[in-house]
């Protein structure tokens, strides 16, 4: 159904933006309905990774990029809107309803809109080079902005928390049945539509990270030899752990991700830690002091000195992810 209030071909480049969104393993697992000036946001439940993600929140948290993403793209194309989550719980794959009508944009839309089609998720190490203070506060407002928090990890007992929590899931996971068979069909690819492509996994592994990745299927990304890794580490959590918070959450990671952008800073995200119950209260606990409910803990810090930019994860066109207005 054309979109009424506003252009359909400007509400179909906006979506086409706002797939450019983060999402667990690349899964992409979000579908949009259009209807007479709204757009609907639904989960995928056909794209769960019910071995990795047993829980459903790294779905909730990547539609929540999404729709944030959306937001942004919408207001760069001069089309404001109000959005509505969870609006029907007779209906929880209804994420949100995106009320639409005609905006304008400034300036600051439109750069915060260039940096979506330049994100990219980088799991190599990073420079080891000091920034500017300044860069963690506007970190810390852009996760504020869309109702989370943000927290710096620096001293040495929690990031060896942090990664001792990492190491603990990624065991447990690796024996959980189905988790490496999701692993080898969401990672390695070489011409799939979604996944992490072997192009964005690099070959050398985990040595000299500050926190060990997840083990992905065998990369082509070529990465520096020498030097340890300069990210700044954030973990980012809200005050409630209900549906509506990893939402939130997964707008704020989006936020977060998009100013990081903006400063020329390289970044990925980091959710096997908070996939297993046990190693999430161990982070809320050990890492947050129990103050806040983890959500994502996210990599910041300026890209490898030298390196090649990264390709563009692929993504699957707007066509395919439409539901019929007939639903």
């Amino acid at each position: 159904m054309i979109v009424e209030t506003v252009s359909e071909k400007s509400v179909l480049a906006a979506l086409d933006l706002a797939c450019c969104a983060p999402s667990v393993h690349n899964s992409q697992p979000w579908l949009w309905r259009l209807g007479p000036g709204v757009i609907h946001l639904y989960s995928d439940p056909r794209r769960w990774l019910t071995a990795t993600d047993p829980d459903a929140r790294d779905l909730v948290l990547s539609c929540g990029a999404v729709l944030h993403h959306l937001t942004v793209a919408l207001v760069a194309t001069e089309i404001g809107s109000v959005v509505h989550r969870l609006p029907n719980r007779a209906e929880p794959d209804h994420l949100a309803a995106v009320e639409l009508m005609p905006g304008t944009s400034t300036a600051t839309d439109l750069e915060l809109a260039a940096a979506i089609s330049r994100r990219r998720t980088d799991r190599r190490r990073f420079a080891d080079w000091p920034q500017p203070a300044g860069h963690l506060d506007l970190l810390t407002r852009a996760a504020a902005g869309q109702g989370a928090l943000l927290r710096a990890v620096t001293e040495p007992t929690q990031r060896r928390l942090l990664a001792a929590a990492i190491d603990y899931a990624a065991v447990e996971q690796d024996s959980t049945p189905g988790y490496p068979t999701e692993i080898g069909l969401w990672s390695g690819g070489r011409a799939a539509a979604c996944g992490v492509p072997a192009a964005n996994v690099p070959r050398s592994g985990n040595d000299a990270m500050v926190l060990p990745m997840r083990r992905w299927a065998d990369g082509d990304l070529v990465q520096r030899r020498s030097g340890e890794d300069g990210a700044t580490i954030l973990v980012l959590g809200t005050s409630s752990d209900d549906r509506l918070s990893q939402l939130r959450a997964g707008e704020a990671c989006s936020a977060v991700l998009l100013a990081a952008t903006g400063l020329g800073l390289a970044s990925s995200v980091l959710s096997q830690p908070l996939e297993i119950p046990a190693t999430r209260r161990l982070v809320r606990d050990g890492v947050l002091g129990g103050t806040l409910c983890p959500q994502l803990v996210i990599r910041v810090g300026w890209p490898p000195a030298g390196a090649p930019p990264l390709p563009a994860t692929p993504r699957r066109p707007v066509s395919e992810l439409l539901r019929p207005t007939s639903e």
